[in-house]
């Protein structure tokens, strides 16, 4: 069994793909199909997604029975230890409205700054003084 999905692709690839696959939902296409049409169509695809994005999952002899390939995707397959895994991309600091922010210590501090005998001395001499300190 093949499974081809695809994200803001053009028509053309989604009519180019309906005639060996079935259109079961949007963008997902299904069918059985051998491994000589399996790689000319993904070839096809990759030819003709342009700023859309595209996965193929596929019958293969193994642990898993499947493999998967992506094209312009963000989640890439990971093979660990004979095992083929999707690794998503971290997400950057999501802002969660329902924990509180600035009760801790360590908040207070990267909010702040550190506030020690350290950090006063270094900030009362100017550049140009840790200047001509430098230099002689």
């Amino acid at each position: 069994m093949t499974v081809i999905i695809l994200t803001a692709c053009p028509e053309g690839l989604r009519g180019h793909l309906t005639q060996w696959l079935l259109e079961i939902s949007a963008g997902v296409y299904v069918g059985h199909v051998n491994s000589r049409i399996r790689h000319r169509l993904w070839g096809k695809v990759v030819e003709m997604a342009g700023p859309g994005r595209a996965l193929l999952v596929y019958q293969q002899p193994g642990e898993q029975r499947l493999a998967f390939e992506v094209h312009d995707h963000h989640w890439q397959p990971v093979d660990f230890d004979g095992i083929t895994l999707i690794r998503r991309p971290r997400e950057r600091g999501t802002y969660n409205p329902a924990m509180p922010r600035g009760w801790s210590k360590a908040s207070k501090r990267r909010r702040f700054g550190r506030r020690g005998a350290a950090s006063r001395d270094s900030t009362a001499a100017s550049p140009r003084q840790s200047e001509e300190k430098s230099e002689s």
